[in-house]
């Protein structure tokens, strides 16, 4: 049923007595297959009086390799992506922001913190922060899409490359209250500079996603010498003998 679709994200399955009937299996066993479907993240257990075993929401994969933003990213896997804004302004840079954007701790900047919804719900808290000079007007602008898009369209900045920083954290009481979880609930915190194709940095920004409905891919390829090796090996097994 879950496979095929037939429940929706959050809705409640029936109870075990129930359910082990309707799927002619025993109870045993299906507290072993919902142990592990809740291992995979399948569904989700609340105990207590008012729980019961509901289908767990799909997760956002996070592909670290690919420079894109959020609603792409929500978008090329089936999501309606959306976007509230909680503030915009300008303030100083401030230390970590300034070596970060290479500007200097008094420059002014444009301080963004938005809201990523995935299907309507919380999926990340965003503080996106630019240096204002390079972004004239930018509070001004419908910040609600796609920031590539609009830095691309309105200011030609392109995302060139990016560094990441990523670990695990807990949610605080005001950031859990914002994405609707539980505090000290973990939360996958992202740090990224974004340059653009000469090199200017042009964003800094610190994203938490929501660890539950989130996961992390890489892809990786073997570097050009380790190639090279492995092709002359193949090359070595296939010579004549002497």
């Amino acid at each position: 049923m879950v496979e095929r679709g037939a429940l929706q994200p959050g809705q409640k399955l029936p109870v075990e007595r129930e359910l082990a009937v309707t799927l002619g299996v025993s109870r045993s066993t299906l507290r072993q297959a919902l142990a592990a479907m809740e291992a995979a993240g399948t569904v989700r257990r609340v105990p207590g009086r008012g729980g019961g075993t509901f289908i767990a929401a799909s997760k956002v994969d996070r592909d670290l390799s690919r420079i894109v933003g959020v609603p792409m990213l929500l978008r090329d896997q089936g999501f309606t992506a959306g976007s509230r804004v909680i503030r915009v302004g300008v303030t100083t840079a401030g230390p970590e922001a300034a070596e970060a954007l290479n500007v200097s701790e008094s420059d002014f900047i444009i301080d963004l913190v938005r809201i990523r919804l995935a299907d309507g719900a919380p999926i990340s808290l965003e503080h996106a922060m630019f240096p204002a000079e390079l972004v004239p007007g930018l509070p001004e602008r419908e910040l609600g899409g796609s920031l590539y898009e609009l830095l691309d369209r309105e200011y030609r900045l392109r995302p060139d490359e990016a560094m990441e920083h990523i670990e695990v954290v807990s949610a605080t009481a005001d950031e859990a209250l914002i994405l609707g979880i539980d505090p000290g609930a973990a939360l996958i915190s992202i740090k990224r500079t974004t340059r653009a194709a000469d090199g200017t940095a042009f964003e800094y920004s610190h994203d938490l996603f929501r660890a539950d409905r989130t996961r992390i891919s890489v892809r990786v390829k073997g570097s050009p010498s380790t190639e090279k090796a492995r092709l002359r090996g193949r090359v070595v097994e296939h010579l004549p003998g002497p």
